[in-house]
């Protein structure tokens, strides 16, 4: 018999929860894929920020986003195997579909900012008339691999409506000439 704790604190933490999500989610062997190349691209990143920092080229800025790109759509696709792992439950009952779309729609608005701004960069060293030390591009073929090695499922169905929406376009573009 001890004292009686009515308040006592029975949930983990918020790094608890996301840790043990994490692990639910490494099970999978396909998820070690992604991991690798997150990793890669992560340190490929980060070697070309402190690249950029030094030359101050916006080609290897705009690229650089392009990685920063592609490591939010590996994290997009760990969203998804996550969303096929977990079942319905009471509060969400149309289960977890939700966070792809949103997760989708956080990269392409990143992808809208990064372009924002280096848009802001080219005006300005255009007004300015400043120099931009080029180079050649280390770690080129890594967001293509990432690309063509990773299964993603969110991002293959907005590629699929891009490239529908492209067609419908460029059919109809075709019809109006003629």
């Amino acid at each position: 018999q001890g004292t009686i704790h009515p308040f006592r604190k029975t949930h983990r933490s918020i790094f608890g929860k996301l840790l043990q999500e994490f692990t639910l989610v490494c099970s999978d062997r396909r998820c070690w894929t992604i991991l690798l190349f997150g990793a890669l691209n992560l340190l490929n990143t980060g070697c070309l920020l402190m690249w950029c920092s030094s030359t101050n080229s916006m080609a290897l800025t705009a690229y650089t986003y392009l990685t920063i790109f592609d490591l939010f759509s590996l994290i997009t696709s760990l969203i998804s195997y996550w969303v096929t792992m977990k079942k319905p439950t009471q509060l969400f009952s149309f289960g977890f579909e939700r966070l792809e779309v949103l997760a989708v729609f956080a990269s392409t608005v990143l992808v809208q900012l990064g372009a924002l701004f280096i848009l802001k960069e080219r005006y300005m060293c255009f007004f300015l008339q400043g120099s931009s030390a080029g180079g050649n591009l280390r770690g080129a073929l890594l967001p293509p691999l990432t690309l063509l090695s990773v299964r993603n499922k969110p991002f293959s169905y907005f590629y699929f409506y891009l490239q529908e929406h492209y067609v419908d376009k460029s059919g109809s573009s075709l019809t109006d000439s003629c």
